[in-house]
């Protein structure tokens, strides 16, 4: 039996997670509720059809700012300055092509309107971020994730041109590695972003960095 979340903005604890990554079910996308969500690691994936489904898997996949790999590939794309890149410009274009981008292997997106509106609002209030890659005046990629204290969260990407999100995901590790940040959480794995330097943690020492930016918050 999973956990099922009423009106009460709570949550069991992440220590109490299925083996599936599993932590709860139901509940809304209230701006309250995802803040105390991600303060936890606890984010929502789900499909249209499904009620809103809270993971906390562990072990958790995450990147450290500051062991971001940049591939010899890479390197001709940032020596020659092949795209321009931005922050919260355009947050709306962004979310929205992570929303309508097709993916390989994928039939559709769980980003849903829902969603949409919910992490704009977060967006508003200063908690998500939108990173915007340019070729000229053209958007040819992105990512958005939230951030809380020094924690990013990552959400979706896209490219429409080769290795832009690539590139994208690259410059905003480095800020982020000059700005202090503990920890990129990744969420899920898979291969490109182990290409990136995406390693498993134990959920344990994934709590103890969540723990300790949750200290520093409230002490802002």
């Amino acid at each position: 039996m999973y956990y099922f979340l009423d009106e009460q903005i709570s949550f069991p604890h992440p220590e109490s997670v299925k083996p599936s990554g599993i932590l709860a079910i139901s509940g809304d996308l209230k701006l309250e509720r995802l803040l105390l969500a991600y303060h936890y690691g606890i984010f929502p994936w789900y499909n249209d059809s499904e009620p809103i489904i809270w993971w906390c898997p562990k072990p958790r996949f995450v990147i450290y700012p500051d062991t971001v790999k940049v591939a010899k590939s890479m390197r001709t794309f940032f020596n020659n300055n092949k795209y321009q890149v931005t922050y919260n410009k355009h947050f709306t274009d962004i979310i929205r092509y992570c929303q309508y981008s097709p993916r390989s292997g994928q039939d559709g997106t769980w980003i849903n309107e829902d969603i949409v509106q919910a992490y704009t609002l977060l967006h508003t209030l200063g908690y998500a971020t939108s990173v915007e890659v340019w070729d000229g005046d053209e958007l040819v990629g992105g990512l958005y994730g939230v951030s809380l204290g020094k924690v990013f969260y990552g959400e979706s990407m896209f490219s429409l041109k080769s290795n832009a999100s690539r590139f994208g995901f690259i410059t905003l590790a480095k800020r982020l590695e000059s700005e202090g940040f503990y920890i990129i959480d990744c969420q899920q794995p898979n291969a490109y972003l182990q290409s990136l330097g995406g390693v498993f943690i134990s959920g344990e020492e994934f709590q103890n960095v969540l723990k300790k930016n949750r200290l520093e918050w409230l002490r802002r």
